[in-house]
């Protein structure tokens, strides 16, 4: 190399990610993609979806009342896509009932049946366990943190007149 030449640039890494905030995303997906192949395992033993034991769930938490389809849907951990059909699947187990009102037959109530209850009750060990497995591995304090973070991440994403489960 002679005196006019001068080295090459050093090579400029791009960064990994495009900003903090798709960083924090990528990891938060990675996660919930991870721990859910375990919830699936657990779920698959009861025959259930995670979507359906979390209707199953909600119901139980009104027993013996029921719940409007509408209501029941705004407050699923997830949205479910097409409530109709899986009201069907686990109307068809006998896992719950639909009853239109009388005053109002536009409104569906769904209720929880007492085999519904009772597949609850025997997959709850093995969901406690799933759970465990999960995210057994992080302290108490840890855990609360990351719950207060998550919280504080989908606030202004969520609808306050129908808060979900978890922040109902």
């Amino acid at each position: 190399m002679n005196q006019s030449q001068s080295p090459p640039p050093p090579s400029v890494q791009k960064p990994k990610f495009d900003s903090l905030e798709q960083e924090v995303f990528l990891n938060l997906w990675r996660t919930y993609d991870r721990l859910k192949i375990l919830e699936e395992e657990a779920f698959g033993q009861g025959g259930l979806s995670a979507q359906q034991y979390n209707t199953l769930r909600l119901l139980q938490s009104s027993h013996p009342a029921s719940i409007p389809t509408l209501e029941l849907g705004s407050r699923l951990i997830s949205r479910a896509p097409d409530m109709t059909r899986l009201l069907d699947r686990l109307e068809k187990q006998g896992l719950l009932t639909r009853n239109r009102r009388a005053e109002n037959r536009r409104v569906v109530e769904v209720s929880i049946t007492s085999k519904g209850l009772k597949l609850l009750d025997e997959i709850h060990e093995k969901i406690q366990e799933c759970h465990t497995l999960q995210l057994g591995h992080m302290s108490k304090k840890s855990l609360r943190q990351l719950a207060e973070l998550l919280r504080q991440a989908r606030r202004p994403h969520e609808d306050a007149e129908n808060p979900s489960f978890v922040d109902g």
